[in-house]
Protein backbone atom coordinates (compact mmCIF):
# COMPACT_ATOMS: atom_id res chain seq x y z
CA UNK A 1 0.00 0.00 0.00
CA UNK A 2 3.14 2.48 0.67
CA UNK A 3 4.01 2.07 -3.35
CA UNK A 4 0.43 2.91 -4.37
CA UNK A 5 0.20 6.15 -2.25
CA UNK A 6 3.42 7.22 -3.40
CA UNK A 7 2.97 6.89 -6.70
CA UNK A 8 -0.78 8.57 -6.45
CA UNK A 9 1.43 11.23 -4.20
CA UNK A 10 3.63 11.89 -7.37
CA UNK A 11 0.80 12.03 -9.41
CA UNK A 12 -0.72 14.77 -7.77
CA UNK A 13 2.18 16.58 -7.64
CA UNK A 14 2.70 16.14 -11.75
CA UNK A 15 -0.89 17.70 -12.03
CA UNK A 16 -0.23 20.62 -9.51
CA UNK A 17 3.72 21.20 -11.01
CA UNK A 18 1.92 22.19 -14.31
CA UNK A 19 -1.27 24.66 -15.21
CA UNK A 20 -3.30 21.27 -15.73
CA UNK A 21 -4.86 21.04 -12.20
CA UNK A 22 -5.39 24.77 -11.80
CA UNK A 23 -6.98 24.98 -15.20
CA UNK A 24 -9.45 21.90 -14.86
CA UNK A 25 -10.36 22.75 -11.30
CA UNK A 26 -10.92 26.47 -12.08
CA UNK A 27 -12.69 25.85 -14.98
CA UNK A 28 -14.59 23.13 -14.15
CA UNK A 29 -16.15 25.49 -11.03
CA UNK A 30 -16.70 28.30 -13.42
CA UNK A 31 -19.10 26.19 -15.47
CA UNK A 32 -20.68 24.47 -12.42
CA UNK A 33 -21.28 28.07 -10.72
CA UNK A 34 -22.97 29.31 -14.38
CA UNK A 35 -25.66 26.35 -14.28
CA UNK A 36 -25.84 27.10 -10.77
CA UNK A 37 -26.56 30.62 -10.99
CA UNK A 38 -29.00 29.91 -14.46
CA UNK A 39 -30.70 27.04 -12.27
CA UNK A 40 -31.30 29.42 -9.53
CA UNK A 41 -32.80 31.95 -11.15
CA UNK A 42 -35.11 29.79 -13.21
CA UNK A 43 -36.21 28.05 -9.78
CA UNK A 44 -36.69 31.63 -8.26
CA UNK A 45 -38.96 32.86 -11.04
CA UNK A 46 -41.24 29.28 -10.93
CA UNK A 47 -41.29 29.94 -7.31
CA UNK A 48 -42.44 33.22 -8.04
CA UNK A 49 -45.06 32.73 -10.35
CA UNK A 50 -46.66 29.63 -8.29
CA UNK A 51 -46.61 32.36 -5.25
CA UNK A 52 -48.65 34.51 -7.02
CA UNK A 53 -51.06 31.69 -8.23
CA UNK A 54 -51.28 29.66 -5.38
CA UNK A 55 -50.24 31.68 -2.12
CA UNK A 56 -46.87 30.28 -0.77
CA UNK A 57 -44.40 28.30 -2.75
CA UNK A 58 -43.85 24.49 -1.87
CA UNK A 59 -41.68 23.90 -4.74
CA UNK A 60 -39.19 21.11 -3.99
CA UNK A 61 -35.22 22.57 -3.93
CA UNK A 62 -33.67 18.91 -3.97
CA UNK A 63 -36.05 18.08 -6.79
CA UNK A 64 -36.17 21.44 -9.39
CA UNK A 65 -32.66 22.59 -8.18
CA UNK A 66 -30.26 20.28 -6.73
CA UNK A 67 -31.04 17.49 -8.92
CA UNK A 68 -30.63 19.31 -12.45
CA UNK A 69 -27.84 21.16 -11.38
CA UNK A 70 -25.80 17.89 -10.50
CA UNK A 71 -27.44 15.98 -13.33
CA UNK A 72 -26.00 18.69 -15.43
CA UNK A 73 -22.58 18.66 -13.85
CA UNK A 74 -22.30 14.64 -14.78
CA UNK A 75 -22.51 15.69 -18.57
CA UNK A 76 -19.73 18.68 -17.25
CA UNK A 77 -17.06 15.61 -15.92
CA UNK A 78 -17.85 13.93 -18.87
CA UNK A 79 -15.55 16.77 -20.93
CA UNK A 80 -12.83 17.02 -18.38
CA UNK A 81 -12.05 14.04 -16.86
CA UNK A 82 -10.57 12.78 -20.48
CA UNK A 83 -7.95 15.82 -19.71
CA UNK A 84 -7.21 14.42 -16.62
CA UNK A 85 -6.41 11.11 -17.38
CA UNK A 86 -5.03 11.84 -20.82
CA UNK A 87 -1.22 12.38 -19.51
CA UNK A 88 -1.20 9.29 -17.11
CA UNK A 89 0.87 7.23 -19.01
CA UNK A 90 1.20 9.10 -22.69
CA UNK A 91 3.18 11.46 -20.79
CA UNK A 92 5.23 9.52 -18.93
CA UNK A 93 6.10 7.13 -22.18
CA UNK A 94 6.85 10.71 -24.30
CA UNK A 95 9.21 12.07 -21.64
CA UNK A 96 10.87 8.64 -21.77
CA UNK A 97 9.94 8.02 -17.73
CA UNK A 98 7.76 5.34 -18.31
CA UNK A 99 10.72 3.15 -18.04
CA UNK A 100 11.77 3.85 -15.17
CA UNK A 101 8.59 3.02 -13.70
CA UNK A 102 8.79 -0.27 -15.07
CA UNK A 103 11.87 -0.75 -13.82
CA UNK A 104 11.25 0.48 -10.08
CA UNK A 105 10.34 -2.27 -7.63
CA UNK A 106 6.30 -2.00 -7.68
CA UNK A 107 4.21 -4.13 -9.46
CA UNK A 108 1.92 -3.29 -12.73
CA UNK A 109 -1.34 -3.48 -9.93
CA UNK A 110 0.62 -0.81 -7.27
CA UNK A 111 1.20 1.59 -10.61
CA UNK A 112 -2.52 1.45 -12.20
CA UNK A 113 -3.83 1.84 -8.82
CA UNK A 114 -1.50 4.56 -7.80
CA UNK A 115 -2.11 6.73 -11.16
CA UNK A 116 -6.12 5.93 -10.67
CA UNK A 117 -6.24 7.47 -6.88
CA UNK A 118 -3.85 10.33 -7.79
CA UNK A 119 -6.96 11.31 -10.19
CA UNK A 120 -9.21 10.22 -7.96
CA UNK A 121 -7.45 13.02 -6.04
CA UNK A 122 -7.84 15.43 -7.84
CA UNK A 123 -11.71 14.72 -9.56
CA UNK A 124 -12.68 14.70 -5.65
CA UNK A 125 -11.51 18.30 -5.08
CA UNK A 126 -13.10 19.37 -8.38
CA UNK A 127 -16.12 18.12 -6.73
CA UNK A 128 -15.89 19.92 -3.33
CA UNK A 129 -15.14 22.90 -4.79
CA UNK A 130 -18.54 22.75 -6.10
CA UNK A 131 -19.55 22.01 -2.86
CA UNK A 132 -19.41 25.74 -2.12
CA UNK A 133 -21.72 26.65 -4.61
CA UNK A 134 -24.56 24.05 -2.99
CA UNK A 135 -23.63 24.91 0.64
CA UNK A 136 -25.51 28.32 -0.21
CA UNK A 137 -28.74 26.48 -0.30
CA UNK A 138 -27.93 24.85 3.11
CA UNK A 139 -27.20 28.96 4.50
CA UNK A 140 -30.24 29.93 2.95
CA UNK A 141 -32.92 27.13 2.87
CA UNK A 142 -33.67 23.50 3.73
CA UNK A 143 -32.50 20.92 1.30
CA UNK A 144 -32.47 17.11 2.25
CA UNK A 145 -28.97 16.69 3.11
CA UNK A 146 -28.84 12.69 2.17
CA UNK A 147 -30.57 13.27 -1.92
CA UNK A 148 -26.91 15.90 -2.03
CA UNK A 149 -24.86 13.06 -0.51
CA UNK A 150 -26.12 10.75 -3.05
CA UNK A 151 -25.85 12.75 -5.89
CA UNK A 152 -22.41 13.50 -5.41
CA UNK A 153 -21.76 9.55 -4.41
CA UNK A 154 -22.92 8.95 -8.11
CA UNK A 155 -20.90 11.66 -9.56
CA UNK A 156 -17.74 10.13 -7.57
CA UNK A 157 -18.31 6.42 -8.49
CA UNK A 158 -19.02 7.66 -12.56
CA UNK A 159 -15.61 9.66 -12.03
CA UNK A 160 -13.90 6.74 -11.16
CA UNK A 161 -15.27 5.04 -14.38
CA UNK A 162 -14.70 7.57 -16.24
CA UNK A 163 -11.00 7.94 -14.93
CA UNK A 164 -10.49 3.63 -15.06
CA UNK A 165 -11.48 4.01 -18.90
CA UNK A 166 -8.88 7.02 -19.57
CA UNK A 167 -5.98 4.97 -17.93
CA UNK A 168 -6.70 2.44 -19.89
CA UNK A 169 -6.21 4.78 -23.44
CA UNK A 170 -3.54 6.55 -22.20
CA UNK A 171 -1.74 3.47 -21.61
CA UNK A 172 -1.82 2.31 -25.02
CA UNK A 173 -0.67 5.75 -27.02
CA UNK A 174 2.03 8.46 -26.50
CA UNK A 175 0.08 11.13 -27.94
CA UNK A 176 -2.46 12.72 -25.16
CA UNK A 177 -4.74 14.16 -27.84
CA UNK A 178 -5.05 10.67 -29.00
CA UNK A 179 -5.71 9.51 -25.89
CA UNK A 180 -8.20 12.61 -24.78
CA UNK A 181 -10.01 11.39 -28.16
CA UNK A 182 -10.06 7.78 -27.49
CA UNK A 183 -11.45 7.93 -24.20
CA UNK A 184 -14.36 10.79 -25.32
CA UNK A 185 -15.28 8.69 -27.78
CA UNK A 186 -15.89 5.55 -26.04
CA UNK A 187 -17.48 7.49 -22.63
CA UNK A 188 -20.15 9.41 -25.00
CA UNK A 189 -21.02 5.78 -26.67
CA UNK A 190 -21.71 4.68 -23.23
CA UNK A 191 -23.39 8.16 -22.75
CA UNK A 192 -26.06 7.73 -25.34
CA UNK A 193 -26.41 4.12 -25.69
CA UNK A 194 -29.42 3.93 -24.24
CA UNK A 195 -30.76 5.82 -26.81
CA UNK A 196 -30.53 2.97 -29.25
CA UNK A 197 -32.26 1.07 -26.62
CA UNK A 198 -35.54 3.09 -27.48
CA UNK A 199 -36.19 1.24 -30.40
CA UNK A 200 -34.63 -1.95 -30.07
CA UNK A 201 -35.90 -5.63 -28.73
CA UNK A 202 -37.23 -6.57 -25.41
CA UNK A 203 -33.67 -8.85 -24.68
CA UNK A 204 -31.45 -6.27 -26.31
CA UNK A 205 -33.06 -3.08 -25.04
CA UNK A 206 -31.94 -4.55 -21.07
CA UNK A 207 -28.56 -4.84 -21.70
CA UNK A 208 -28.05 -1.44 -23.27
CA UNK A 209 -29.89 0.07 -20.49
CA UNK A 210 -27.97 -2.52 -18.26
CA UNK A 211 -24.43 -0.87 -19.97
CA UNK A 212 -26.16 2.49 -19.81
CA UNK A 213 -23.51 4.94 -17.86
CA UNK A 214 -26.36 7.76 -17.03
CA UNK A 215 -29.60 5.12 -16.45
CA UNK A 216 -27.26 4.23 -13.51
CA UNK A 217 -26.50 7.45 -12.40
CA UNK A 218 -30.41 8.86 -12.29
CA UNK A 219 -31.19 7.15 -9.20
CA UNK A 220 -28.56 8.33 -7.29
CA UNK A 221 -29.63 11.82 -8.65
CA UNK A 222 -33.27 11.04 -7.18
CA UNK A 223 -31.55 9.96 -3.72
CA UNK A 224 -31.64 6.34 -4.00
CA UNK A 225 -28.63 4.37 -3.62
CA UNK A 226 -29.13 0.95 -4.81
CA UNK A 227 -26.11 -2.06 -4.59
CA UNK A 228 -26.73 -2.87 -8.42
CA UNK A 229 -25.51 0.79 -9.37
CA UNK A 230 -22.65 0.60 -7.08
CA UNK A 231 -22.04 -2.99 -8.10
CA UNK A 232 -21.98 -1.88 -11.60
CA UNK A 233 -19.98 1.45 -11.35
CA UNK A 234 -17.34 -0.67 -8.70
CA UNK A 235 -16.94 -3.51 -11.84
CA UNK A 236 -16.80 -0.95 -14.51
CA UNK A 237 -14.22 0.60 -12.92
CA UNK A 238 -12.27 -2.92 -11.74
CA UNK A 239 -12.42 -3.75 -15.58
CA UNK A 240 -10.92 -0.50 -16.96
CA UNK A 241 -8.74 -1.07 -14.47
CA UNK A 242 -7.33 -4.74 -15.27
CA UNK A 243 -7.41 -3.30 -18.57
CA UNK A 244 -5.15 -0.50 -17.65
CA UNK A 245 -2.67 -3.35 -15.71
CA UNK A 246 -2.74 -5.66 -18.84
CA UNK A 247 -1.88 -2.98 -21.32
CA UNK A 248 1.15 -1.33 -19.24
CA UNK A 249 2.35 -5.63 -18.51
CA UNK A 250 2.39 -5.88 -22.44
CA UNK A 251 4.62 -2.89 -22.50
CA UNK A 252 7.14 -4.56 -20.00
CA UNK A 253 7.63 -7.28 -21.64
CA UNK A 254 8.03 -5.59 -25.35
CA UNK A 255 10.43 -3.56 -23.18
Amino acid sequence: MRNVLAIAGREMRSYFASPIAYFVIGLFALIFGWFFYAILVLFAEQSLRMGQMMGPSSLNVNQMLIRPLLLNASVVVLFFLPMVTMRTFAEEKRSGTFELLLTSPVTDAQLVLGKFLGAMALFAMMLLVTGLDVALLFWFGNPEWKQVASAYLGLLLMGGAFISIGLFFSSVTRNQIVAVALTFATLLMLWVINWVADSAGPTLRAVLEALSITDHYDDFSKGVIDTKHIVYYLSFITFGLFLTAKSVDSERWRG
